[in-house]
């Protein structure tokens, strides 16, 4: 029987209703005990880093998650990360950043009732979470929500209150769990039983994410650059990015990469991502020193890997050779 660290962070999965709302209280040795079922899949132990509304999840949290794993990783077959659903895909591609190449599952669930709830979704999610863990085939970071296994990278919620809250966004979903039954939609990696993952311990936090809309001025960036390094773009279609007579955008895209600091191009559309060699109003930032494309990845994937690149370089070239080299199926080539 395999055996599993439930590493538990919170979430609505572990909430009650105290006082002002609804609020984590609930213990990872409660959560798993509300699914008895889970002792007929596999050895399971529990710890709690924290114990917080994912709202409040950060960066530091993340790094605290993954050295966690770290930590664990030689004695345990696969990890299952008890996890607030607002900031879910963040934290998974985070963790797909910081625990490279893993062959042991690290999978990630919670629920959009707590577990105390008469109609709740948390004992099915993690029910399955655990499944899928101790399944053979299963590898590196995911999500399991909703009856499906998600890439860690291609994650996106897109419901606030339905229990198939996450979509995979230019992915094929890994596998859909119907009951106790998992059907791979992709092919699952080769095994490498012996492989050990590359396991990275920081992060540059200085990533911020602005959405263009029609009236916004690139004075933004100048009032953003002395608290931050990179710059997320989240652009008009395929990377169309605003072209007046005073190229004041371009200007200011301009003066931010000749300081040194980075801009992520990506779209505010959710599926296709970008191409900036198509229309006019891209082209001036394909070749630019300091211009990262974000082709098809999450603006969470971006984030995430932004703040992990950042942290091993500041150099341009080097940057960009770890932006886009793919990680766990985050971008398309």
């Amino acid at each position: 029987m395999k055996r599993v660290l439930m590493i538990a962070t919170g979430g609505t999965i572990a909430s009650t209703a105290e006082g002002r709302g609804l609020a984590p209280t609930l213990t990872g040795e409660q959560l798993a005990a509300a699914v008895p079922e889970a002792a007929k899949l596999c050895e399971l132990d529990v710890v709690q880093p924290m114990n917080i509304d994912s709202t409040n999840m950060r960066p530091r949290d993340w790094l605290r998650i993954a050295a966690t794993i770290e930590d664990a990783y030689d004695g345990y077959d696969a990890f299952v990360v008890l996890h607030g659903t607002d900031t879910m895909a963040y934290t998974a591609a985070a963790l797909s950043y910081l625990v490279q190449g893993s062959p042991k599952p690290i999978v990630l669930t919670g629920s959009q009732q707590p577990m105390g709830h008469p109609f709740t979704d948390a004992r099915l999610n993690l029910y399955q979470a655990l499944l899928y863990a101790c399944d053979d085939a299963s590898s590196d970071v995911c999500i399991v929500f909703g009856g499906f296994a998600i890439c860690g990278t291609r994650a996106h919620k897109r419901r606030t209150m339905s229990f198939d809250a996450f979509a995979s966004v230019n992915h094929p979903v890994l596998a859909a769990i119907r009951g106790s039954r998992i059907v791979r939609m992709t092919s699952p990696a080769p095994a490498r039983p012996d492989a050990r993952p590359a396991f990275f311990g920081e992060l540059d936090e200085r990533v911020v994410v602005v959405k263009l809309t029609p009236a916004l001025s690139p004075s933004i960036l100048g009032l953003l650059a002395p608290d931050y390094d990179a710059v997320v773009l989240e652009t008009f279609g395929m990377g169309g990015i605003p072209e007046h007579a005073d190229a004041s955008f371009e200007a200011a895209i301009r003066e931010w990469v000749g300081s040194g600091r980075t801009v992520v191009i990506t779209t505010q559309v959710d599926e296709e991502g970008i191409d900036l060699g198509v229309y006019e109003v891209g082209r001036a930032y394909r070749d630019m020193g300091g211009v990262l494309a974000g082709g098809d990845m999450t603006t969470e994937a971006l984030v995430a890997k932004t703040m992990w690149a950042l942290a091993q370089t500041h150099g341009q070239a080097r940057l960009r050779d770890l932006f886009e080299r793919p990680v766990n199926h985050d971008r398309t080539i």
